[in-house]
């Protein structure tokens, strides 16, 4: 900024005892005096200019917040506020200016735990979280967030306060939100899990029926021979309470053959209970595999979940494919049995399905365990002789849906939920081509 400079004023008559020269250095001066205070004032009406423009940032800084801002002095009397909270509360900042803060909270303890962390005589400098409840313009109470940090001057002494505060209460109904949408999504996928359970149980219900059929026929075929046994006994029973004679007796007992009846009945009975608990351990496998998993995790031997799962998926296959598999040393993780057998028929299940137009279908079945290492695991590969995987489909095999099966073969959620499984346990499921032909998937998990 520039002003026009006044001319200097210059005297006509000069002054008795006072030389021209000496008049001169005067006015010179004076120009001097004239000219710093003309600067003095473009400068401080700069400074006025930045301040005001420093004053207008800070001013628009607080009105854009959206958290609430309140600026106490060291009596806990409102100082400075922001238009968050003039919003919140439905008051102007004229008329909370140098009202309490206790004012503005819906409770007691609220109240108290506000004064509590104004009087703190070491408040922290990063500041100290509390949440209280605020008025708000229908005068109900509402959760905040807020941050108490201490005001300090220039002499290091406390000056009062400022509180930064978010409300909680949408936060918090969107956290709850989450947690009931993650809720469903769990449920969602442990139905999806059970349905594909289903889906590879229905697979195995041919086998199934001739598992059955052995130890079921074999128990009916007793039971026929001890009802014809019962029969014999109840009619030399019979004659015994008649007291008929001890040669009628002998005769009857040679007739009904009494005596190898009776050697025959033990063998009957064991037999019988053997075919039953064979049902029932069918039965109970079934039952185990088919159930819901819980969410604990336990101690699972691998090789019986594998000998098991081999079991299970040959029954089902109305044509055999060999197996390779020489069980080794007991390896145990921790996890879900029926999950983690889940996986291995799976496994299993492509392979075979990959063999179906190949001449000599084999399917190898290899596990291993690491020593003591940091990270100790256990290695199972399946590996299959049929065509491999194509290139393009590598990327893809565990995705969702993803099937190459005829519709109405599969559901492409096999392999993806056996990912999700292995994930869920600590280890990892990958899928490679062998070096010698075929596809071959590779499980590996931590080891208990």
């Amino acid at each position: 900024m520039t002003k026009d400079r006044a001319p200097s004023p210059l005297p006509t008559v000069p002054m008795e005892g006072v030389d021209e020269s000496t008049w001169m250095d005067v006015i010179q001066k004076m120009d001097e005096v004239y000219t710093r205070l003309i600067d003095d004032e473009v400068e401080l009406e700069k400074k006025n200019s930045e301040l005001e423009q420093s004053q207008q940032f800070i001013f628009s800084v607080l009105s854009a917040m959206s958290d609430v801002l309140i600026v106490c002095d060291e009596r806990g009397l409102i100082e400075q506020t922001n238009a968050a909270l003039c919003e919140l509360v439905g008051r102007r900042e004229e008329q909370l200016r140098g009202t309490s803060l206790a004012d503005l909270l819906a409770d007691d303890a609220s109240v108290a735990a506000a004064r509590a962390a104004m009087n703190r005589s070491e408040a922290p400098r990063g500041g100290q979280g509390i949440e209280l409840n605020l008025l708000d313009r229908q005068g109900q109470p509402l959760p905040v967030d807020a941050n108490c940090t201490p005001r300090v001057g220039a002499n290091g002494k406390r000056l009062g306060t400022v509180w930064v505060g978010r409300p909680t209460a949408e936060l918090k109904r969107a956290y709850h939100e989450m947690r009931a949408a993650h809720e469903a999504l769990k449920r969602t996928q442990q139905q999806l899990l059970h349905s594909e359970k289903m889906a590879s149980l229905g697979q195995l219900v041919a086998g199934v029926a001739h598992e059955l059929n052995n130890p079921i026929s074999f128990v009916l075929g007793n039971v026929h021979a001890l009802r014809k046994y019962c029969d014999r006994l109840q009619t030399y029973m019979g004659a015994l309470h008649a007291h008929a004679g001890e040669a009628e007796l002998a005769g009857l007992r040679q007739k009904l053959r009494i005596e190898h009846l009776m050697g025959d009945l033990p063998s009957l009975i064991e037999g019988t209970l053997e075919g039953a608990q064979r049902t029932a351990d069918i039965v109970h496998g079934l039952k185990r595999f088919s159930a819901m998993d819980p969410e604990e995790r336990k101690p699972v031997n691998l090789v019986e979940v594998i000998e098991r799962a081999i079991h299970w998926v040959q029954k089902g296959r109305a044509t055999s494919v060999q197996v390779r598999w020489v069980p080794g040393q007991a390896c145990v993780v921790m996890g879900s049995a029926g999950q983690l057998q889940q996986v291995m028929m799976n496994l299993l299940q492509n392979a075979f399905d990959a063999l179906s137009s190949v001449p000599e279908p084999m399917v190898w079945v290899e596990m291993g365990c690491t020593g003591d290492t940091p990270h100790p695991t256990v290695r199972v590969t399946v590996r299959d002789n049929g065509p491999g995987i194509p290139p393009e489909h590598l990327l893809r095999i565990f995705d969702p849906f993803f099937t190459t099966k005829p519709v109405g073969k599969g559901t492409g959620l096999g392999l993806s939920i056996s990912y999700g499984i292995v994930e869920q346990h600590g280890g990892h499921l990958g899928a490679r081509n062998a070096d010698g032909g075929g596809a071959e998937f590779v499980l590996e998990l931590p080891r208990a």
